[in-house]
């Protein structure tokens, strides 16, 4: 049926074609590709067959007779008139002029609810996504409420938040002749007059004023700032106009070939330029969020809508039932098309939730493991020459740890220089896979004897993949989220910054807590003032059995400048059981590295989570504003209430600030004597006497903003870090914690254990893991930890910083300054990430099947708003294609990375070891390569994996191979096998073992989703 073209429907048409998608046909990624290929289908089924169902439903409620009243009424008239009757003594007349008043002027109600649903939806909708936003009337909004104390709610509470910075400052690409072009976007777009996003104005991409291109080589920059636009009303397509007519007057856009033509359909005249701005732009304005349940949330809001603005009670009350049925007409038609559009949405966002939800593949995996594991080992003899003589392995030696420093360097490498550097890592991805899995066979315990866990990627895909392997087996988690401040905020739609990031944090810890052991557990969570209310509230409403308790740090003893005040104000959140009444930091005083945490806040039970630096707080003797001594060492009952007590002529002045709260000195009282010529009497303007301590000839610091040197940030963070990874061009800035305030914090998280896990899903720099490796070395623990990173950093600092620190305690200008390495295995993963799953997607449909639907508009309708995606994505290897399980060690994904597009081979064997939640004992391949794992699932159950190449291994292979199988004294619960077999057929009669196919297990866990 042809719909008319009304202002009306052309409205609603285009408000639907935004939120299907269906206006940007220039983009070539993620789920605007795959609504490009559908475009024309799903257009036609709007126009055709689903908007004109609106006056099929009204034509039903037109009252008998009414819609030929008027015509049957003038024949009356005019066949009475002919007969010298006055028509109106006639009752039939009468009869027809009453019907008339009756009848419902169709047209004008049809337009109507074509204006109302618009209405409804656009009011949802916004840039992408759908807005949690119930509007009661105008300006005002109700809140869903369910009696609880105290309620957070925000905007996307009901979504998850899916943008990553990764989108936002990586964008590249090459043109003719392998030239490189690189979108940047400079911080916040705060280089140029400061300009910093206001309350209601949405952030642009815009064209950097002062420095637009820079160009070295074969690569050119575009930059733009990422801020409001002086001219609110110019949209981001205006932008990119006027930024695209800007540049191509410059040299380098041609010089770099991106004057080419690159038309589409509606604009013949697009650049290679325009084309890549328009994608950039797309790619990081929009999908900011996926509902959580798209469907219910509307179908609920429609409910509320018809019924505050739709139906006027006080006027049906006084309407003749004709006028009434109308307004039921009018219900039953938006009812049933919002209904129908609602479906089609639900099954385009519940289809990305599906994308979201499903646990990723694992791309690679390999090891970084120290020689000593390989010296004297079984495998010595193999192994040692193909190191020796592996120049990819020395030159990462040399660029990680400046072997060619060390006496006895040489190439080829030498194996009396191996085995005097035990403590050099190997990196299994510098070898082939043999060498690979004869390094493995090592380990009769592997996970058991693996001491770091690196993951790079986005951390919701790896807290979801990770999650039955490491159930309530991590005693300390610390995190460093971004804080969301102007310098360091994250990406986020319009006006809710704030809003995104709760929901980027309401996405994460409740998996992250499911890693946590039940009793004993910590989570902590660094913050400072910018979202520390909100995220306590937030742990509280999502936590209500937790206790938090709130350490204040300084790692920036300098402060934060502010418009009036300078602050430093920040916080570690520690979230634990209320059994545990208190974390206490033991007296670590003896390690010169070692620092307690600086101030004390009590828990709700009353104890206090305090530093216990008990040779630091005793008073220092001051007479005539000169320091004639010092007392001794305060007991731990006494505690003076102001700074300074006077005695006899003398005062004795305590390390107690300006708010009474008990502080500690830099020096204990074993060595402040040695430092009393540095040591300073100075009195205030109130009359307070504060100790300061010489530094040079002009500057002096209060002894107590001194205590925790060892916690700035800039010394024992940024330039730590930059120590041992120096900065370049490539390598953004990084603004760390100090290495010993990370360090304290997990030593009280851990709560004095020395062999649990720590792990960290904010990786950032990789602190956490460097301060577990120092806090191993300082009393020779076995702790562990688990890190995961996403984006280019990953690469070039989170990962070389723990190889490094693994290596040497001390660098300097990227060099070690010594060589204490520890005995050390690490396993590092990449997983695929959403982006990846969206670009593997592929949509296809049968000639047979297209016949079918062309047949049954009914069925078609069907299809189109429940099934279509799910139905034609089948078989994308992103969506698990298991009859590529026939050969799992070629299993390929095409994705992209650090701009490059490349298909890699997935790992299929570690991507099930983590469906199963295994922990694994041993890894092994024979002569036949067959892989075989050995290990424990998440239910407990002793399991053997067996993958083989089925075109290689058949069937009658693969049961000689069963029969001379070595079980190595371990008994199995479940035996696992890619591809048909009879292996169940050759169980013994003693034997209980239950044999389960790969293929269905591994799609019926990848696909257990679970809203979080």
């Amino acid at each position: 049926m042809e719909q008319q073209e009304t202002p009306a429907f052309k409205q609603l048409k285009e408000q639907l074609r935004e939120m299907f998608q269906l206006d940007r046909g220039d983009l070539d990624f993620g789920l605007y590709r795959i609504m490009n290929q559908k475009r024309d289908e799903v257009t036609e089924f709007l126009d055709k067959q689903l908007l004109p169902q609106v006056s099929s439903v009204l034509k039903e409620y037109q009252p008998a007779g009414g819609a030929n009243a008027q015509d049957e009424l003038n024949k009356m008239i005019a066949s009475l008139t002919d007969a010298g009757v006055d028509p109106e003594t006639s009752p039939k007349v009468q009869e027809l002029r009453a019907k008339l008043s009756q009848s419902v002027d169709l047209d004008k109600l049809e337009q109507e609810i074509y204006s109302d649903l618009h209405n409804f939806f656009k009011r949802y909708y916004s840039d992408g996504d759908f807005m949690s936003m119930r509007r009661y009337k105008e300006g005002v909004y109700a809140l869903p409420y369910e009696g609880e104390e105290v309620k957070l709610h925000w905007a996307n509470h009901d979504q998850y938040y899916i943008k990553t910075s990764e989108d936002l400052k990586n964008y590249s690409f090459k043109t003719t002749g392998n030239k490189r072009v690189r979108f940047e976007v400079v911080d916040g777009g705060t280089e140029t007059n400061n300009n910093k996003a206001a309350k209601g104005k949405e952030r642009r991409f815009i064209l950097h004023a002062d420095a637009p291109i820079q160009s070295s080589g074969d690569g050119l920059t575009i930059r733009f700032e990422y801020r409001p636009s002086a001219n609110k009303n110019k949209k981001q397509a205006d932008l990119n106009q006027e930024s695209v007519e800007q540049l191509l007057s410059l040299a380098e856009i041609s010089a770099f070939g991106l004057t080419e033509a690159a038309p589409t359909e509606k604009n013949k005249d697009r650049t290679l330029l325009e084309k890549h701005l328009n994608d950039f732009t797309a790619k990081n304005s929009f999908d900011y969020f996926i509902h959580k349940d798209l469907g219910k949330f509307l179908t609920r809001e429609l409910d509320f809508y018809i019924k505050n603005e739709i139906m006027h009670l006080d006027d049906i009350e006084n309407e003749t039932a004709p006028k009434v049925e109308s307004y039921l007409a009018k219900v039953k038609a938006m009812r049933k098309v919002a209904g129908k559009i609602i479906q089609f949405l639900a099954h385009l966002e519940d289809f990305q939730k599906k994308l979201w939800l499903k646990k990723k593949f694992v791309l690679e995996t390999h090891y970084c493991i120290t020689l000593d594991h390989i010296i004297g080992s079984d495998v010595e003899d193999a192994l040692l020459p193909i190191i020796a003589a592996n120049d990819a392995q020395r030159e990462e030696w040399v660029k990680l740890f400046a072997i060619d420093d060390v006496d006895g360097y040489a190439t080829p490498l030498t194996f009396d220089f191996l085995k005097a550097n035990d403590k050099l890592l190997v990196d299994t991805k510098f070898f082939d896979m043999e060498f690979k899995y004869t390094l493995l066979s090592i380990f009769d315990d592997l996970d058991e004897q693996t001491d770091g866990l690196l993951i790079n990627s986005e951390n919701f895909q790896a807290l979801n993949l990770l999650q039955e392997r490491y159930k309530e087996k991590v005693k300390c988690i610390y995190i460093d989220p971004p804080y969301n401040t102007d310098a360091n905020a994250i990406l986020y739609k319009n006006n809710y910054k704030h809003s995104s990031w709760v929901s980027l944090m309401d996405n994460r810890l409740p998996l992250s807590a499911s890693y946590l052991k039940q009793t004993e557990g910590v989570q902590i969570i660094a913050i400072d003032d910018a979202e520390n209310a909100r995220l306590q509230t937030l742990i509280e409403q999502r936590f209500h059995d937790k206790t938090i308790t709130p350490v204040s740090v300084i790692h920036n003893p300098s402060g934060t400048i502010g418009k009036n005040f300078s602050k430093s104000g920040e916080y570690a959140l520690f979230i634990h059981n209320d059994s545990i009444r208190t974390i206490a930091m033991e007296n670590r005083s003896d390690s010169p590295d070692v620092r307690d945490l600086m101030n004390s806040a009590k828990g709700s039970s009353g104890n206090y989570l305090r530093s216990t630096g008990k040779t630091c707080f005793y008073p220092v003797l001051v007479k005539d504003n000169q320091i004639i001594g010092f007392g001794d060492v305060c007991g731990d009952d006494f505690h003076p209430d102001r700074n300074m007590i006077k005695a006899g002529g003398v005062t004795e002045v305590y390390p107690i600030d300006s708010d009474n709260v008990e502080r500690k000195w830099v020096l204990s009282r074993d060595t402040v004597e040695k430092e009393k010529s540095k040591l300073k009497v100075k009195t205030d303007n109130t009359g307070l006497i504060r100790i300061m301590r010489y530094k040079d000839e002009i500057n002096f610091k209060t002894v107590w903003f001194e205590t925790e040197k060892k916690y700035s940030a800039k010394k024992y963070g940024t330039e730590l870090l930059g120590d041992m990874v120096p900065i370049t061009r490539e390598i953004p800035p990084l603004y760390p914690k100090s290495l010993h305030l990370v360090k304290d914090c997990i030593f009280a998280g851990l709560n004095k254990s020395k062999d649990d896990i720590v792990f960290d899903f904010f990786a950032g720099s990789g602190t956490s893991a460097h301060a577990t490796i120092e806090l191993n070395r300082e009393d020779n623990g076995d702790r562990k930890y688990i890190l995961f990173e996403m984006g280019l950093h990953y690469q070039t600092v989170t990962k070389p910083r723990v190889l490094k620190a693994l290596y040497s305690p001390d660098w300097k200008k990227g060099k070690p300054v010594s060589r204490d390495g520890i005995s050390h295995v690490i396993k590092y993963m990449a997983l695929e990430q959403y982006e990846d799953t969206l670009d593997n997607l592929g949509l296809s449909k049968s000639e047979a099947q297209s016949a079918l639907l062309f047949s049954n508009p009914s069925l078609n309708e069907q299809y189109m708003l429940g099934y279509m995606l799910d139905v034609e994505s089948r078989g994308s290897q992103s969506l698990l294609n298991i009859d590529d399980f026939a050969d799992p060690f070629a299993y390929t994904l095409r994705i992209t990375r650090n701009d490059d597009t490349q298909v890699v081979n997935v790992d299929l064997v570690e991507t099930f070891n983590y469906l199963l939640g295994l922990t694994v004992r041993t890894v092994d391949r024979d002569k036949s390569s067959i892989v075989t794992i050995t290990g424990k699932n998440s239910l407990g159950e002793n399991c053997l994996i067996i993958w083989r190449n089925t075109g290689d291994v058949d069937s009658n292979a693969l049961d000689d191979w069963f029969k001379s199988y070595s079980v190595k004294n371990f008994e199995f619960d479940a035996i696992y096998v890619n591809g048909d077999n009879n292996i169940e057929n050759m169980k013994m009669a003693d034997q209980t073992w239950k044999v389960r196919l790969i293929e269905l297990e591994f799609k019926r866990l990848m696909f257990d989703l679970q809203d979080v």
